[in-house]
């Protein structure tokens, strides 16, 4: 009982990996796309067939998964098949057996209609959902052509929104690559609607986080469908520079459209637990941005300001309030090392003016004061 169920826990686990691989088997190549390279052939030259192939190896490995399940049983003697199919002793298990023996069957059906029905492969799901997009009796091919010559240019954008999704954008399509099929949608007849945002904790002992955006994609074409693109809310800008189209964002939905804004709400909610600081001279406009009153003077907290200083230690800042919140952040984020962000918030900055070193904890805010 102990070795069928480690099998079962491996296998399950295997299995997992197989459809929604980690970041590990990526790396390491353990994907069907990686081991069956030879028989898919080039995603750059012939996009659209590729992706048939490998919609349809894809399909086949997943259904085989239940069936491997079961012949792995036989090989460790976890499971007599001769007892179950012909002496039938169990039904559970002859039905169990029987079921993932005729899955594959069945999915190897399905491709063959595939194969023999249709003109190239005209009745697969993908060609399907290009044939909408033909115009002037012209066939899935013409549509699949312009789109493979569209993905060969350099300047398409291709975002990896999980391990087995993608989204494509060229000059003229959108495309969502799914393990089964394409969405596919042409942007001149296409509306994008951001309507949901969502942000997630990556680690309860850092400020790390990570917010992703849906995007419903509704071509306006007959018989197109419309699809949802989940992607990283830092992905947003690349998408949205790409497309042709407005993306209308719903006006109850706010998210951090590049890794400086995120940076900002970070820098602003960590300076509100700063201890405020008092003035009574006359605040004046930004020198940053002109456009709203100074709100913030930097002043050493961080430490006793007669200890020992060295080079990389806070001093005093001398310099009146100059600078609105926002300015300052963006300010300190300019100073920072764009490959390490997650460094940001526990660096130092100097003070714009007199170059006085200061850290997140020596940015104090000004009270507005009450009229």
């Amino acid at each position: 009982m102990s070795a069928y169920f480690f099998y079962t826990l491996f296998y399950f686990l295997m299995s997992g990996c197989i459809i929604y691989p980690p970041t590990e088997f990526v790396s390491a190549g353990l994907t069907i796309k990686n081991i069956f390279t030879n028989w898919l052939g080039s995603e750059n030259e012939f996009f659209i067939q590729y992706h048939i192939k490998r919609s349809i190896i894809t399909m086949f490995v997943h259904s085989m998964l239940p069936f491997g399940y079961i012949l792995g049983l036989a090989l460790f003697g976890h499971l007599d098949l001769s007892q179950v199919l012909l002496e039938n002793t169990s039904i559970f298990w002859f039905v169990i057996t029987t079921s993932a023996a005729l899955v594959p069957v069945y999915i190897l059906l399905i491709v063959l209609s595939w194969a023999l029905l249709g003109d190239n492969w005209s009745t697969h799901p993908i060609a399907k959902s290009l044939s909408v997009y033909c115009n002037n009796n012209t066939t899935w091919m013409s549509v699949a052509s312009d789109i493979n010559i569209e993905y060969r240019r350099i300047d398409k954008i291709v975002i990896d929104t999980n391990s087995v999704t993608q989204v494509v954008v060229t000059d003229n399509w959108i495309i969502k690559v799914t393990p089964y099929k394409l969405h596919v949608a042409h942007q001149s007849d296409t509306a994008l609607v951001l309507n949901r945002s969502d942000t997630h904790t990556m680690s309860h002992t850092t400020r790390g986080e990570v917010q992703y955006v849906n995007i419903e994609v509704k071509p306006t074409r007959t018989r197109a469908r419309s699809f949802n693109i989940r992607l990283n809310a830092l992905d947003f800008k690349d998408l949205q520079d790409k497309i042709s189209r407005p993306i209308v964002v719903l006006r109850n939905v706010t998210f951090h459209r590049t890794l400086l804004d995120r940076f900002i709400d970070a820098f602003k909610e960590q300076v509100a637990q700063n201890p405020h600081y008092e003035t009574v001279q006359e605040l004046e406009q930004c020198i940053g941005c002109m456009q709203v009153t100074a709100n913030v003077k930097l002043n050493k907290l961080c430490g006793d300001v007669t200890e020992e200083r060295g080079p990389d230690a806070c001093v005093t800042c001398f310099c009146r309030p100059m600078w609105c919140i926002d300015c300052m952040a963006k300010w300190f984020a300019s100073r920072q090392d764009e490959n390490s962000p997650e460094t940001w918030l526990s660096s130092k900055c100097t003070c714009p003016v007199c170059r006085a070193r200061f850290c997140l904890l020596d940015v104090c805010l000004i009270p507005t004061p009450n009229h």
